[in-house]
């Protein structure tokens, strides 16, 4: 399996429309997206002056660390009041070492607190993005059985998502997106993301069709995890990752029916 290189054609003015879109269509995700929307305006440039200037894949901690005071004041401005206390406590008057150290943890895949994954992820992510080559740096999650990972930095799954296929009458594959540099990757449609579960009597799917006809839950009684999918041929409006970020509802209903995330979006959902 290949990951997608990068695309030339900027992801941002896309992801901001959507959710834009998505937040007037669901009052329950506005907070979330108004937080989005907010760090979007912090990452975007971050993401154009790695293009422009391609760092050695390295140079990620440092960048992140150099990010990481603008991502605050971008959740402090727009972010829930629980989330912007902790952000603040988080990183006033930590040292250099605490949060190289706080950026460090999630380039390895180590288990943090939700304040920090929230942190470094938001302060990596368009560097990661970015960058043409991650090779060798950073190292990939560790692993724990069959799970996916992806090709190009060995991070987990977010999300699962299908398209329209360029072929008539031929259905296009799912492609999974990484949650550390959103690298795109195809994957089997009925194997577990999470642990590789094949039986298709252990891969139950939920969805709520009225709120979210092009949204599902794709879990698993094997490995108790599961991913959300994103169908955009039922919208092709439907940006996966921002869309992901408003299934509030999918996420509260899997979590009743014992079923975690493969990993938790940035929001911690």
């Amino acid at each position: 399996m290949e990951a997608l290189a990068a695309t030339s054609r900027s992801p941002w003015p896309a992801r901001r429309l959507r959710a834009e879109r998505l937040r007037e269509r669901h009052p329950f995700a506005a907070e979330v997206l108004t937080l989005y929307l907010s760090l979007l305006d912090v990452q975007e440039p971050a993401f154009e002056g790695v293009l422009a200037r391609p760092p050695a894949s390295e140079a990620v901690p440092r960048l992140a660390l150099d990010l990481l005071p603008r991502v605050v004041e971008a959740t402090v401005a727009a972010g829930p009041r629980p989330l912007a206390d902790a952000v603040v406590g988080r990183t006033h008057g930590a040292g250099p070492d605490v949060l190289v150290d706080l950026v460090g943890g999630w380039l390895r895949g180590d288990e943090q607190a939700p304040v920090d994954r929230f942190l470094a992820r938001a302060a990596t992510a368009p560097f990661l993005e970015a960058l043409p080559d991650l090779q060798p740096h950073p190292g990939p999650f560790p692993s724990q059985g069959r799970e996916a990972r992806c090709p190009r930095c060995g991070g987990p799954p977010q999300l699962s998502y299908v398209a329209d296929s360029a072929e008539p009458l031929v259905t296009g594959p799912r492609r999974l997106v990484c949650a550390r540099c959103a690298a795109e990757w195809v994957f089997p449609r009925l194997v577990c993301a999470g642990c590789g579960e094949e039986t298709s009597s252990r891969l139950p799917v939920y969805s709520e069709a009225e709120l979210f006809p092009h949204l599902r839950i794709d879990g698993c009684e094997t490995c108790h995890r599961y991913l959300l999918g994103v169908d955009t041929r039922r919208d092709a409006a439907a940006v996966p990752v921002v869309d992901e970020l408003a299934a509030l509802p999918l996420d509260l209903y899997a979590r009743e029916h014992g079923l975690l995330k493969v990993v938790p979006n940035l929001m911690g959902f």
